[in-house]
């Protein structure tokens, strides 16, 4: 069996994955507000599409693979799958947009949470092994069947938490606090999965197939820039609960004009009309020859 070192560069790889997961957690739990105040469904599904993205995307794909760059085998080299690489982010945002639209749409119960942390662990739970078949290296893959129960029920438990604290959880602080602790979950999942693998070396067949984890570092170092700064411009960009109140209120006072005032005579600087020939319609406009009659 191959000797396994989960942390080759020190504490860097955990902690920046840490980071990312607290990052998107916090992004994530401020979009999904956004669908509970949504007024169309459409924007339901705007925010929900937002949501999953910083959770499946950011906190638990990103964190996954900044996770990864710190793992070595001994005695090979480690290349990446692309399109496994690619289909274990989708898993991964899909499994949260399922499990939060299992929670967000119609009132919150326990069965509609269980139901959603359900769908979002197992999905959470395959995009983590999915990413983990996606290796290439000189050697086999073995897993601990013990521990990867124990990695899916985590996983369950943990989605499960993340849906109730995006459905309940409103003001900032408590978002803060909220995220560090669902950092701290995702990141269980990861590394108790982690453990459940060993690795039988074999010897070498050629050239690895796959990507370096270092040219895969660069685009996906971008798409989570891109993806967070996105992010924050369409939570910045859109109406607050402040905004909405203050554009009812308006609104309000706008319906409750009384209809004299909203038609309001135009100013008469001259007098004219308060000249009777002159102010009825239809009156001809009065000549001297008309005042020398009289």
């Amino acid at each position: 069996m191959a000797e396994i070192n989960h942390f080759e560069y020190g504490w860097i790889t955990p902690a920046l994955s840490y980071a990312l997961s607290v990052l998107g957690s916090a992004l994530g739990l401020v979009c999904a507000g956004r669908i509970r105040t949504a007024t169309g469904a459409g924007q339901r599904a705007w925010w929900g599409l937002l949501a999953a993205w910083a959770l499946g995307g950011t906190a638990i794909w990103a964190m996954h693979f900044m996770a990864m760059l710190g793992f070595a085998v001994a005695g090979t080299r480690i290349r990446y799958d692309v399109p496994l690489t690619a289909a274990s982010t989708a898993i991964a945002v899909a499994a949260v947009g399922l499990g939060l639209a299992i929670v967000g749409t119609g009132r919150l119960s326990a069965v509609r949470l269980i139901a959603g942390g359900l769908f979002a662990g197992a999905g959470v739970a395959a995009a983590h092994y999915t990413g983990m078949a996606a290796m290439r290296l000189d050697g086999t893959l073995g897993y601990d069947r013990a521990r990867v129960a124990l990695s899916v029920g985590v996983a369950v438990v943990a989605a499960t938490v993340a849906l109730w604290l995006s459905m309940t959880v409103r003001r900032g602080l408590a978002i803060a606090a909220s995220a560090l602790v669902m950092g701290v979950a995702v990141n269980g999942v990861h590394f108790t999965g982690m453990s459940a693998l060993s690795v039988h070396p074999h010897e070498s067949r050629g050239d690895l197939a796959g990507a370096e984890a270092s040219s895969l570092l660069v685009p996906i170092i971008l798409a989570v820039v891109f993806g967070v700064v996105g992010l924050v411009y369409a939570l910045l960009a859109a109406p607050t609960d402040d905004d909405r109140a203050g554009a009812a209120y308006l609104d309000s006072r706008r319906d409750g004009l009384p209809e004299a005032a909203a038609a309001e005579a135009a100013p008469d600087p001259v007098g004219l009309r308060a000249r009777s020939t002159l102010g009825q319609p239809g009156t001809p406009f009065p000549s001297r020859r008309d005042t020398g009659r009289r």
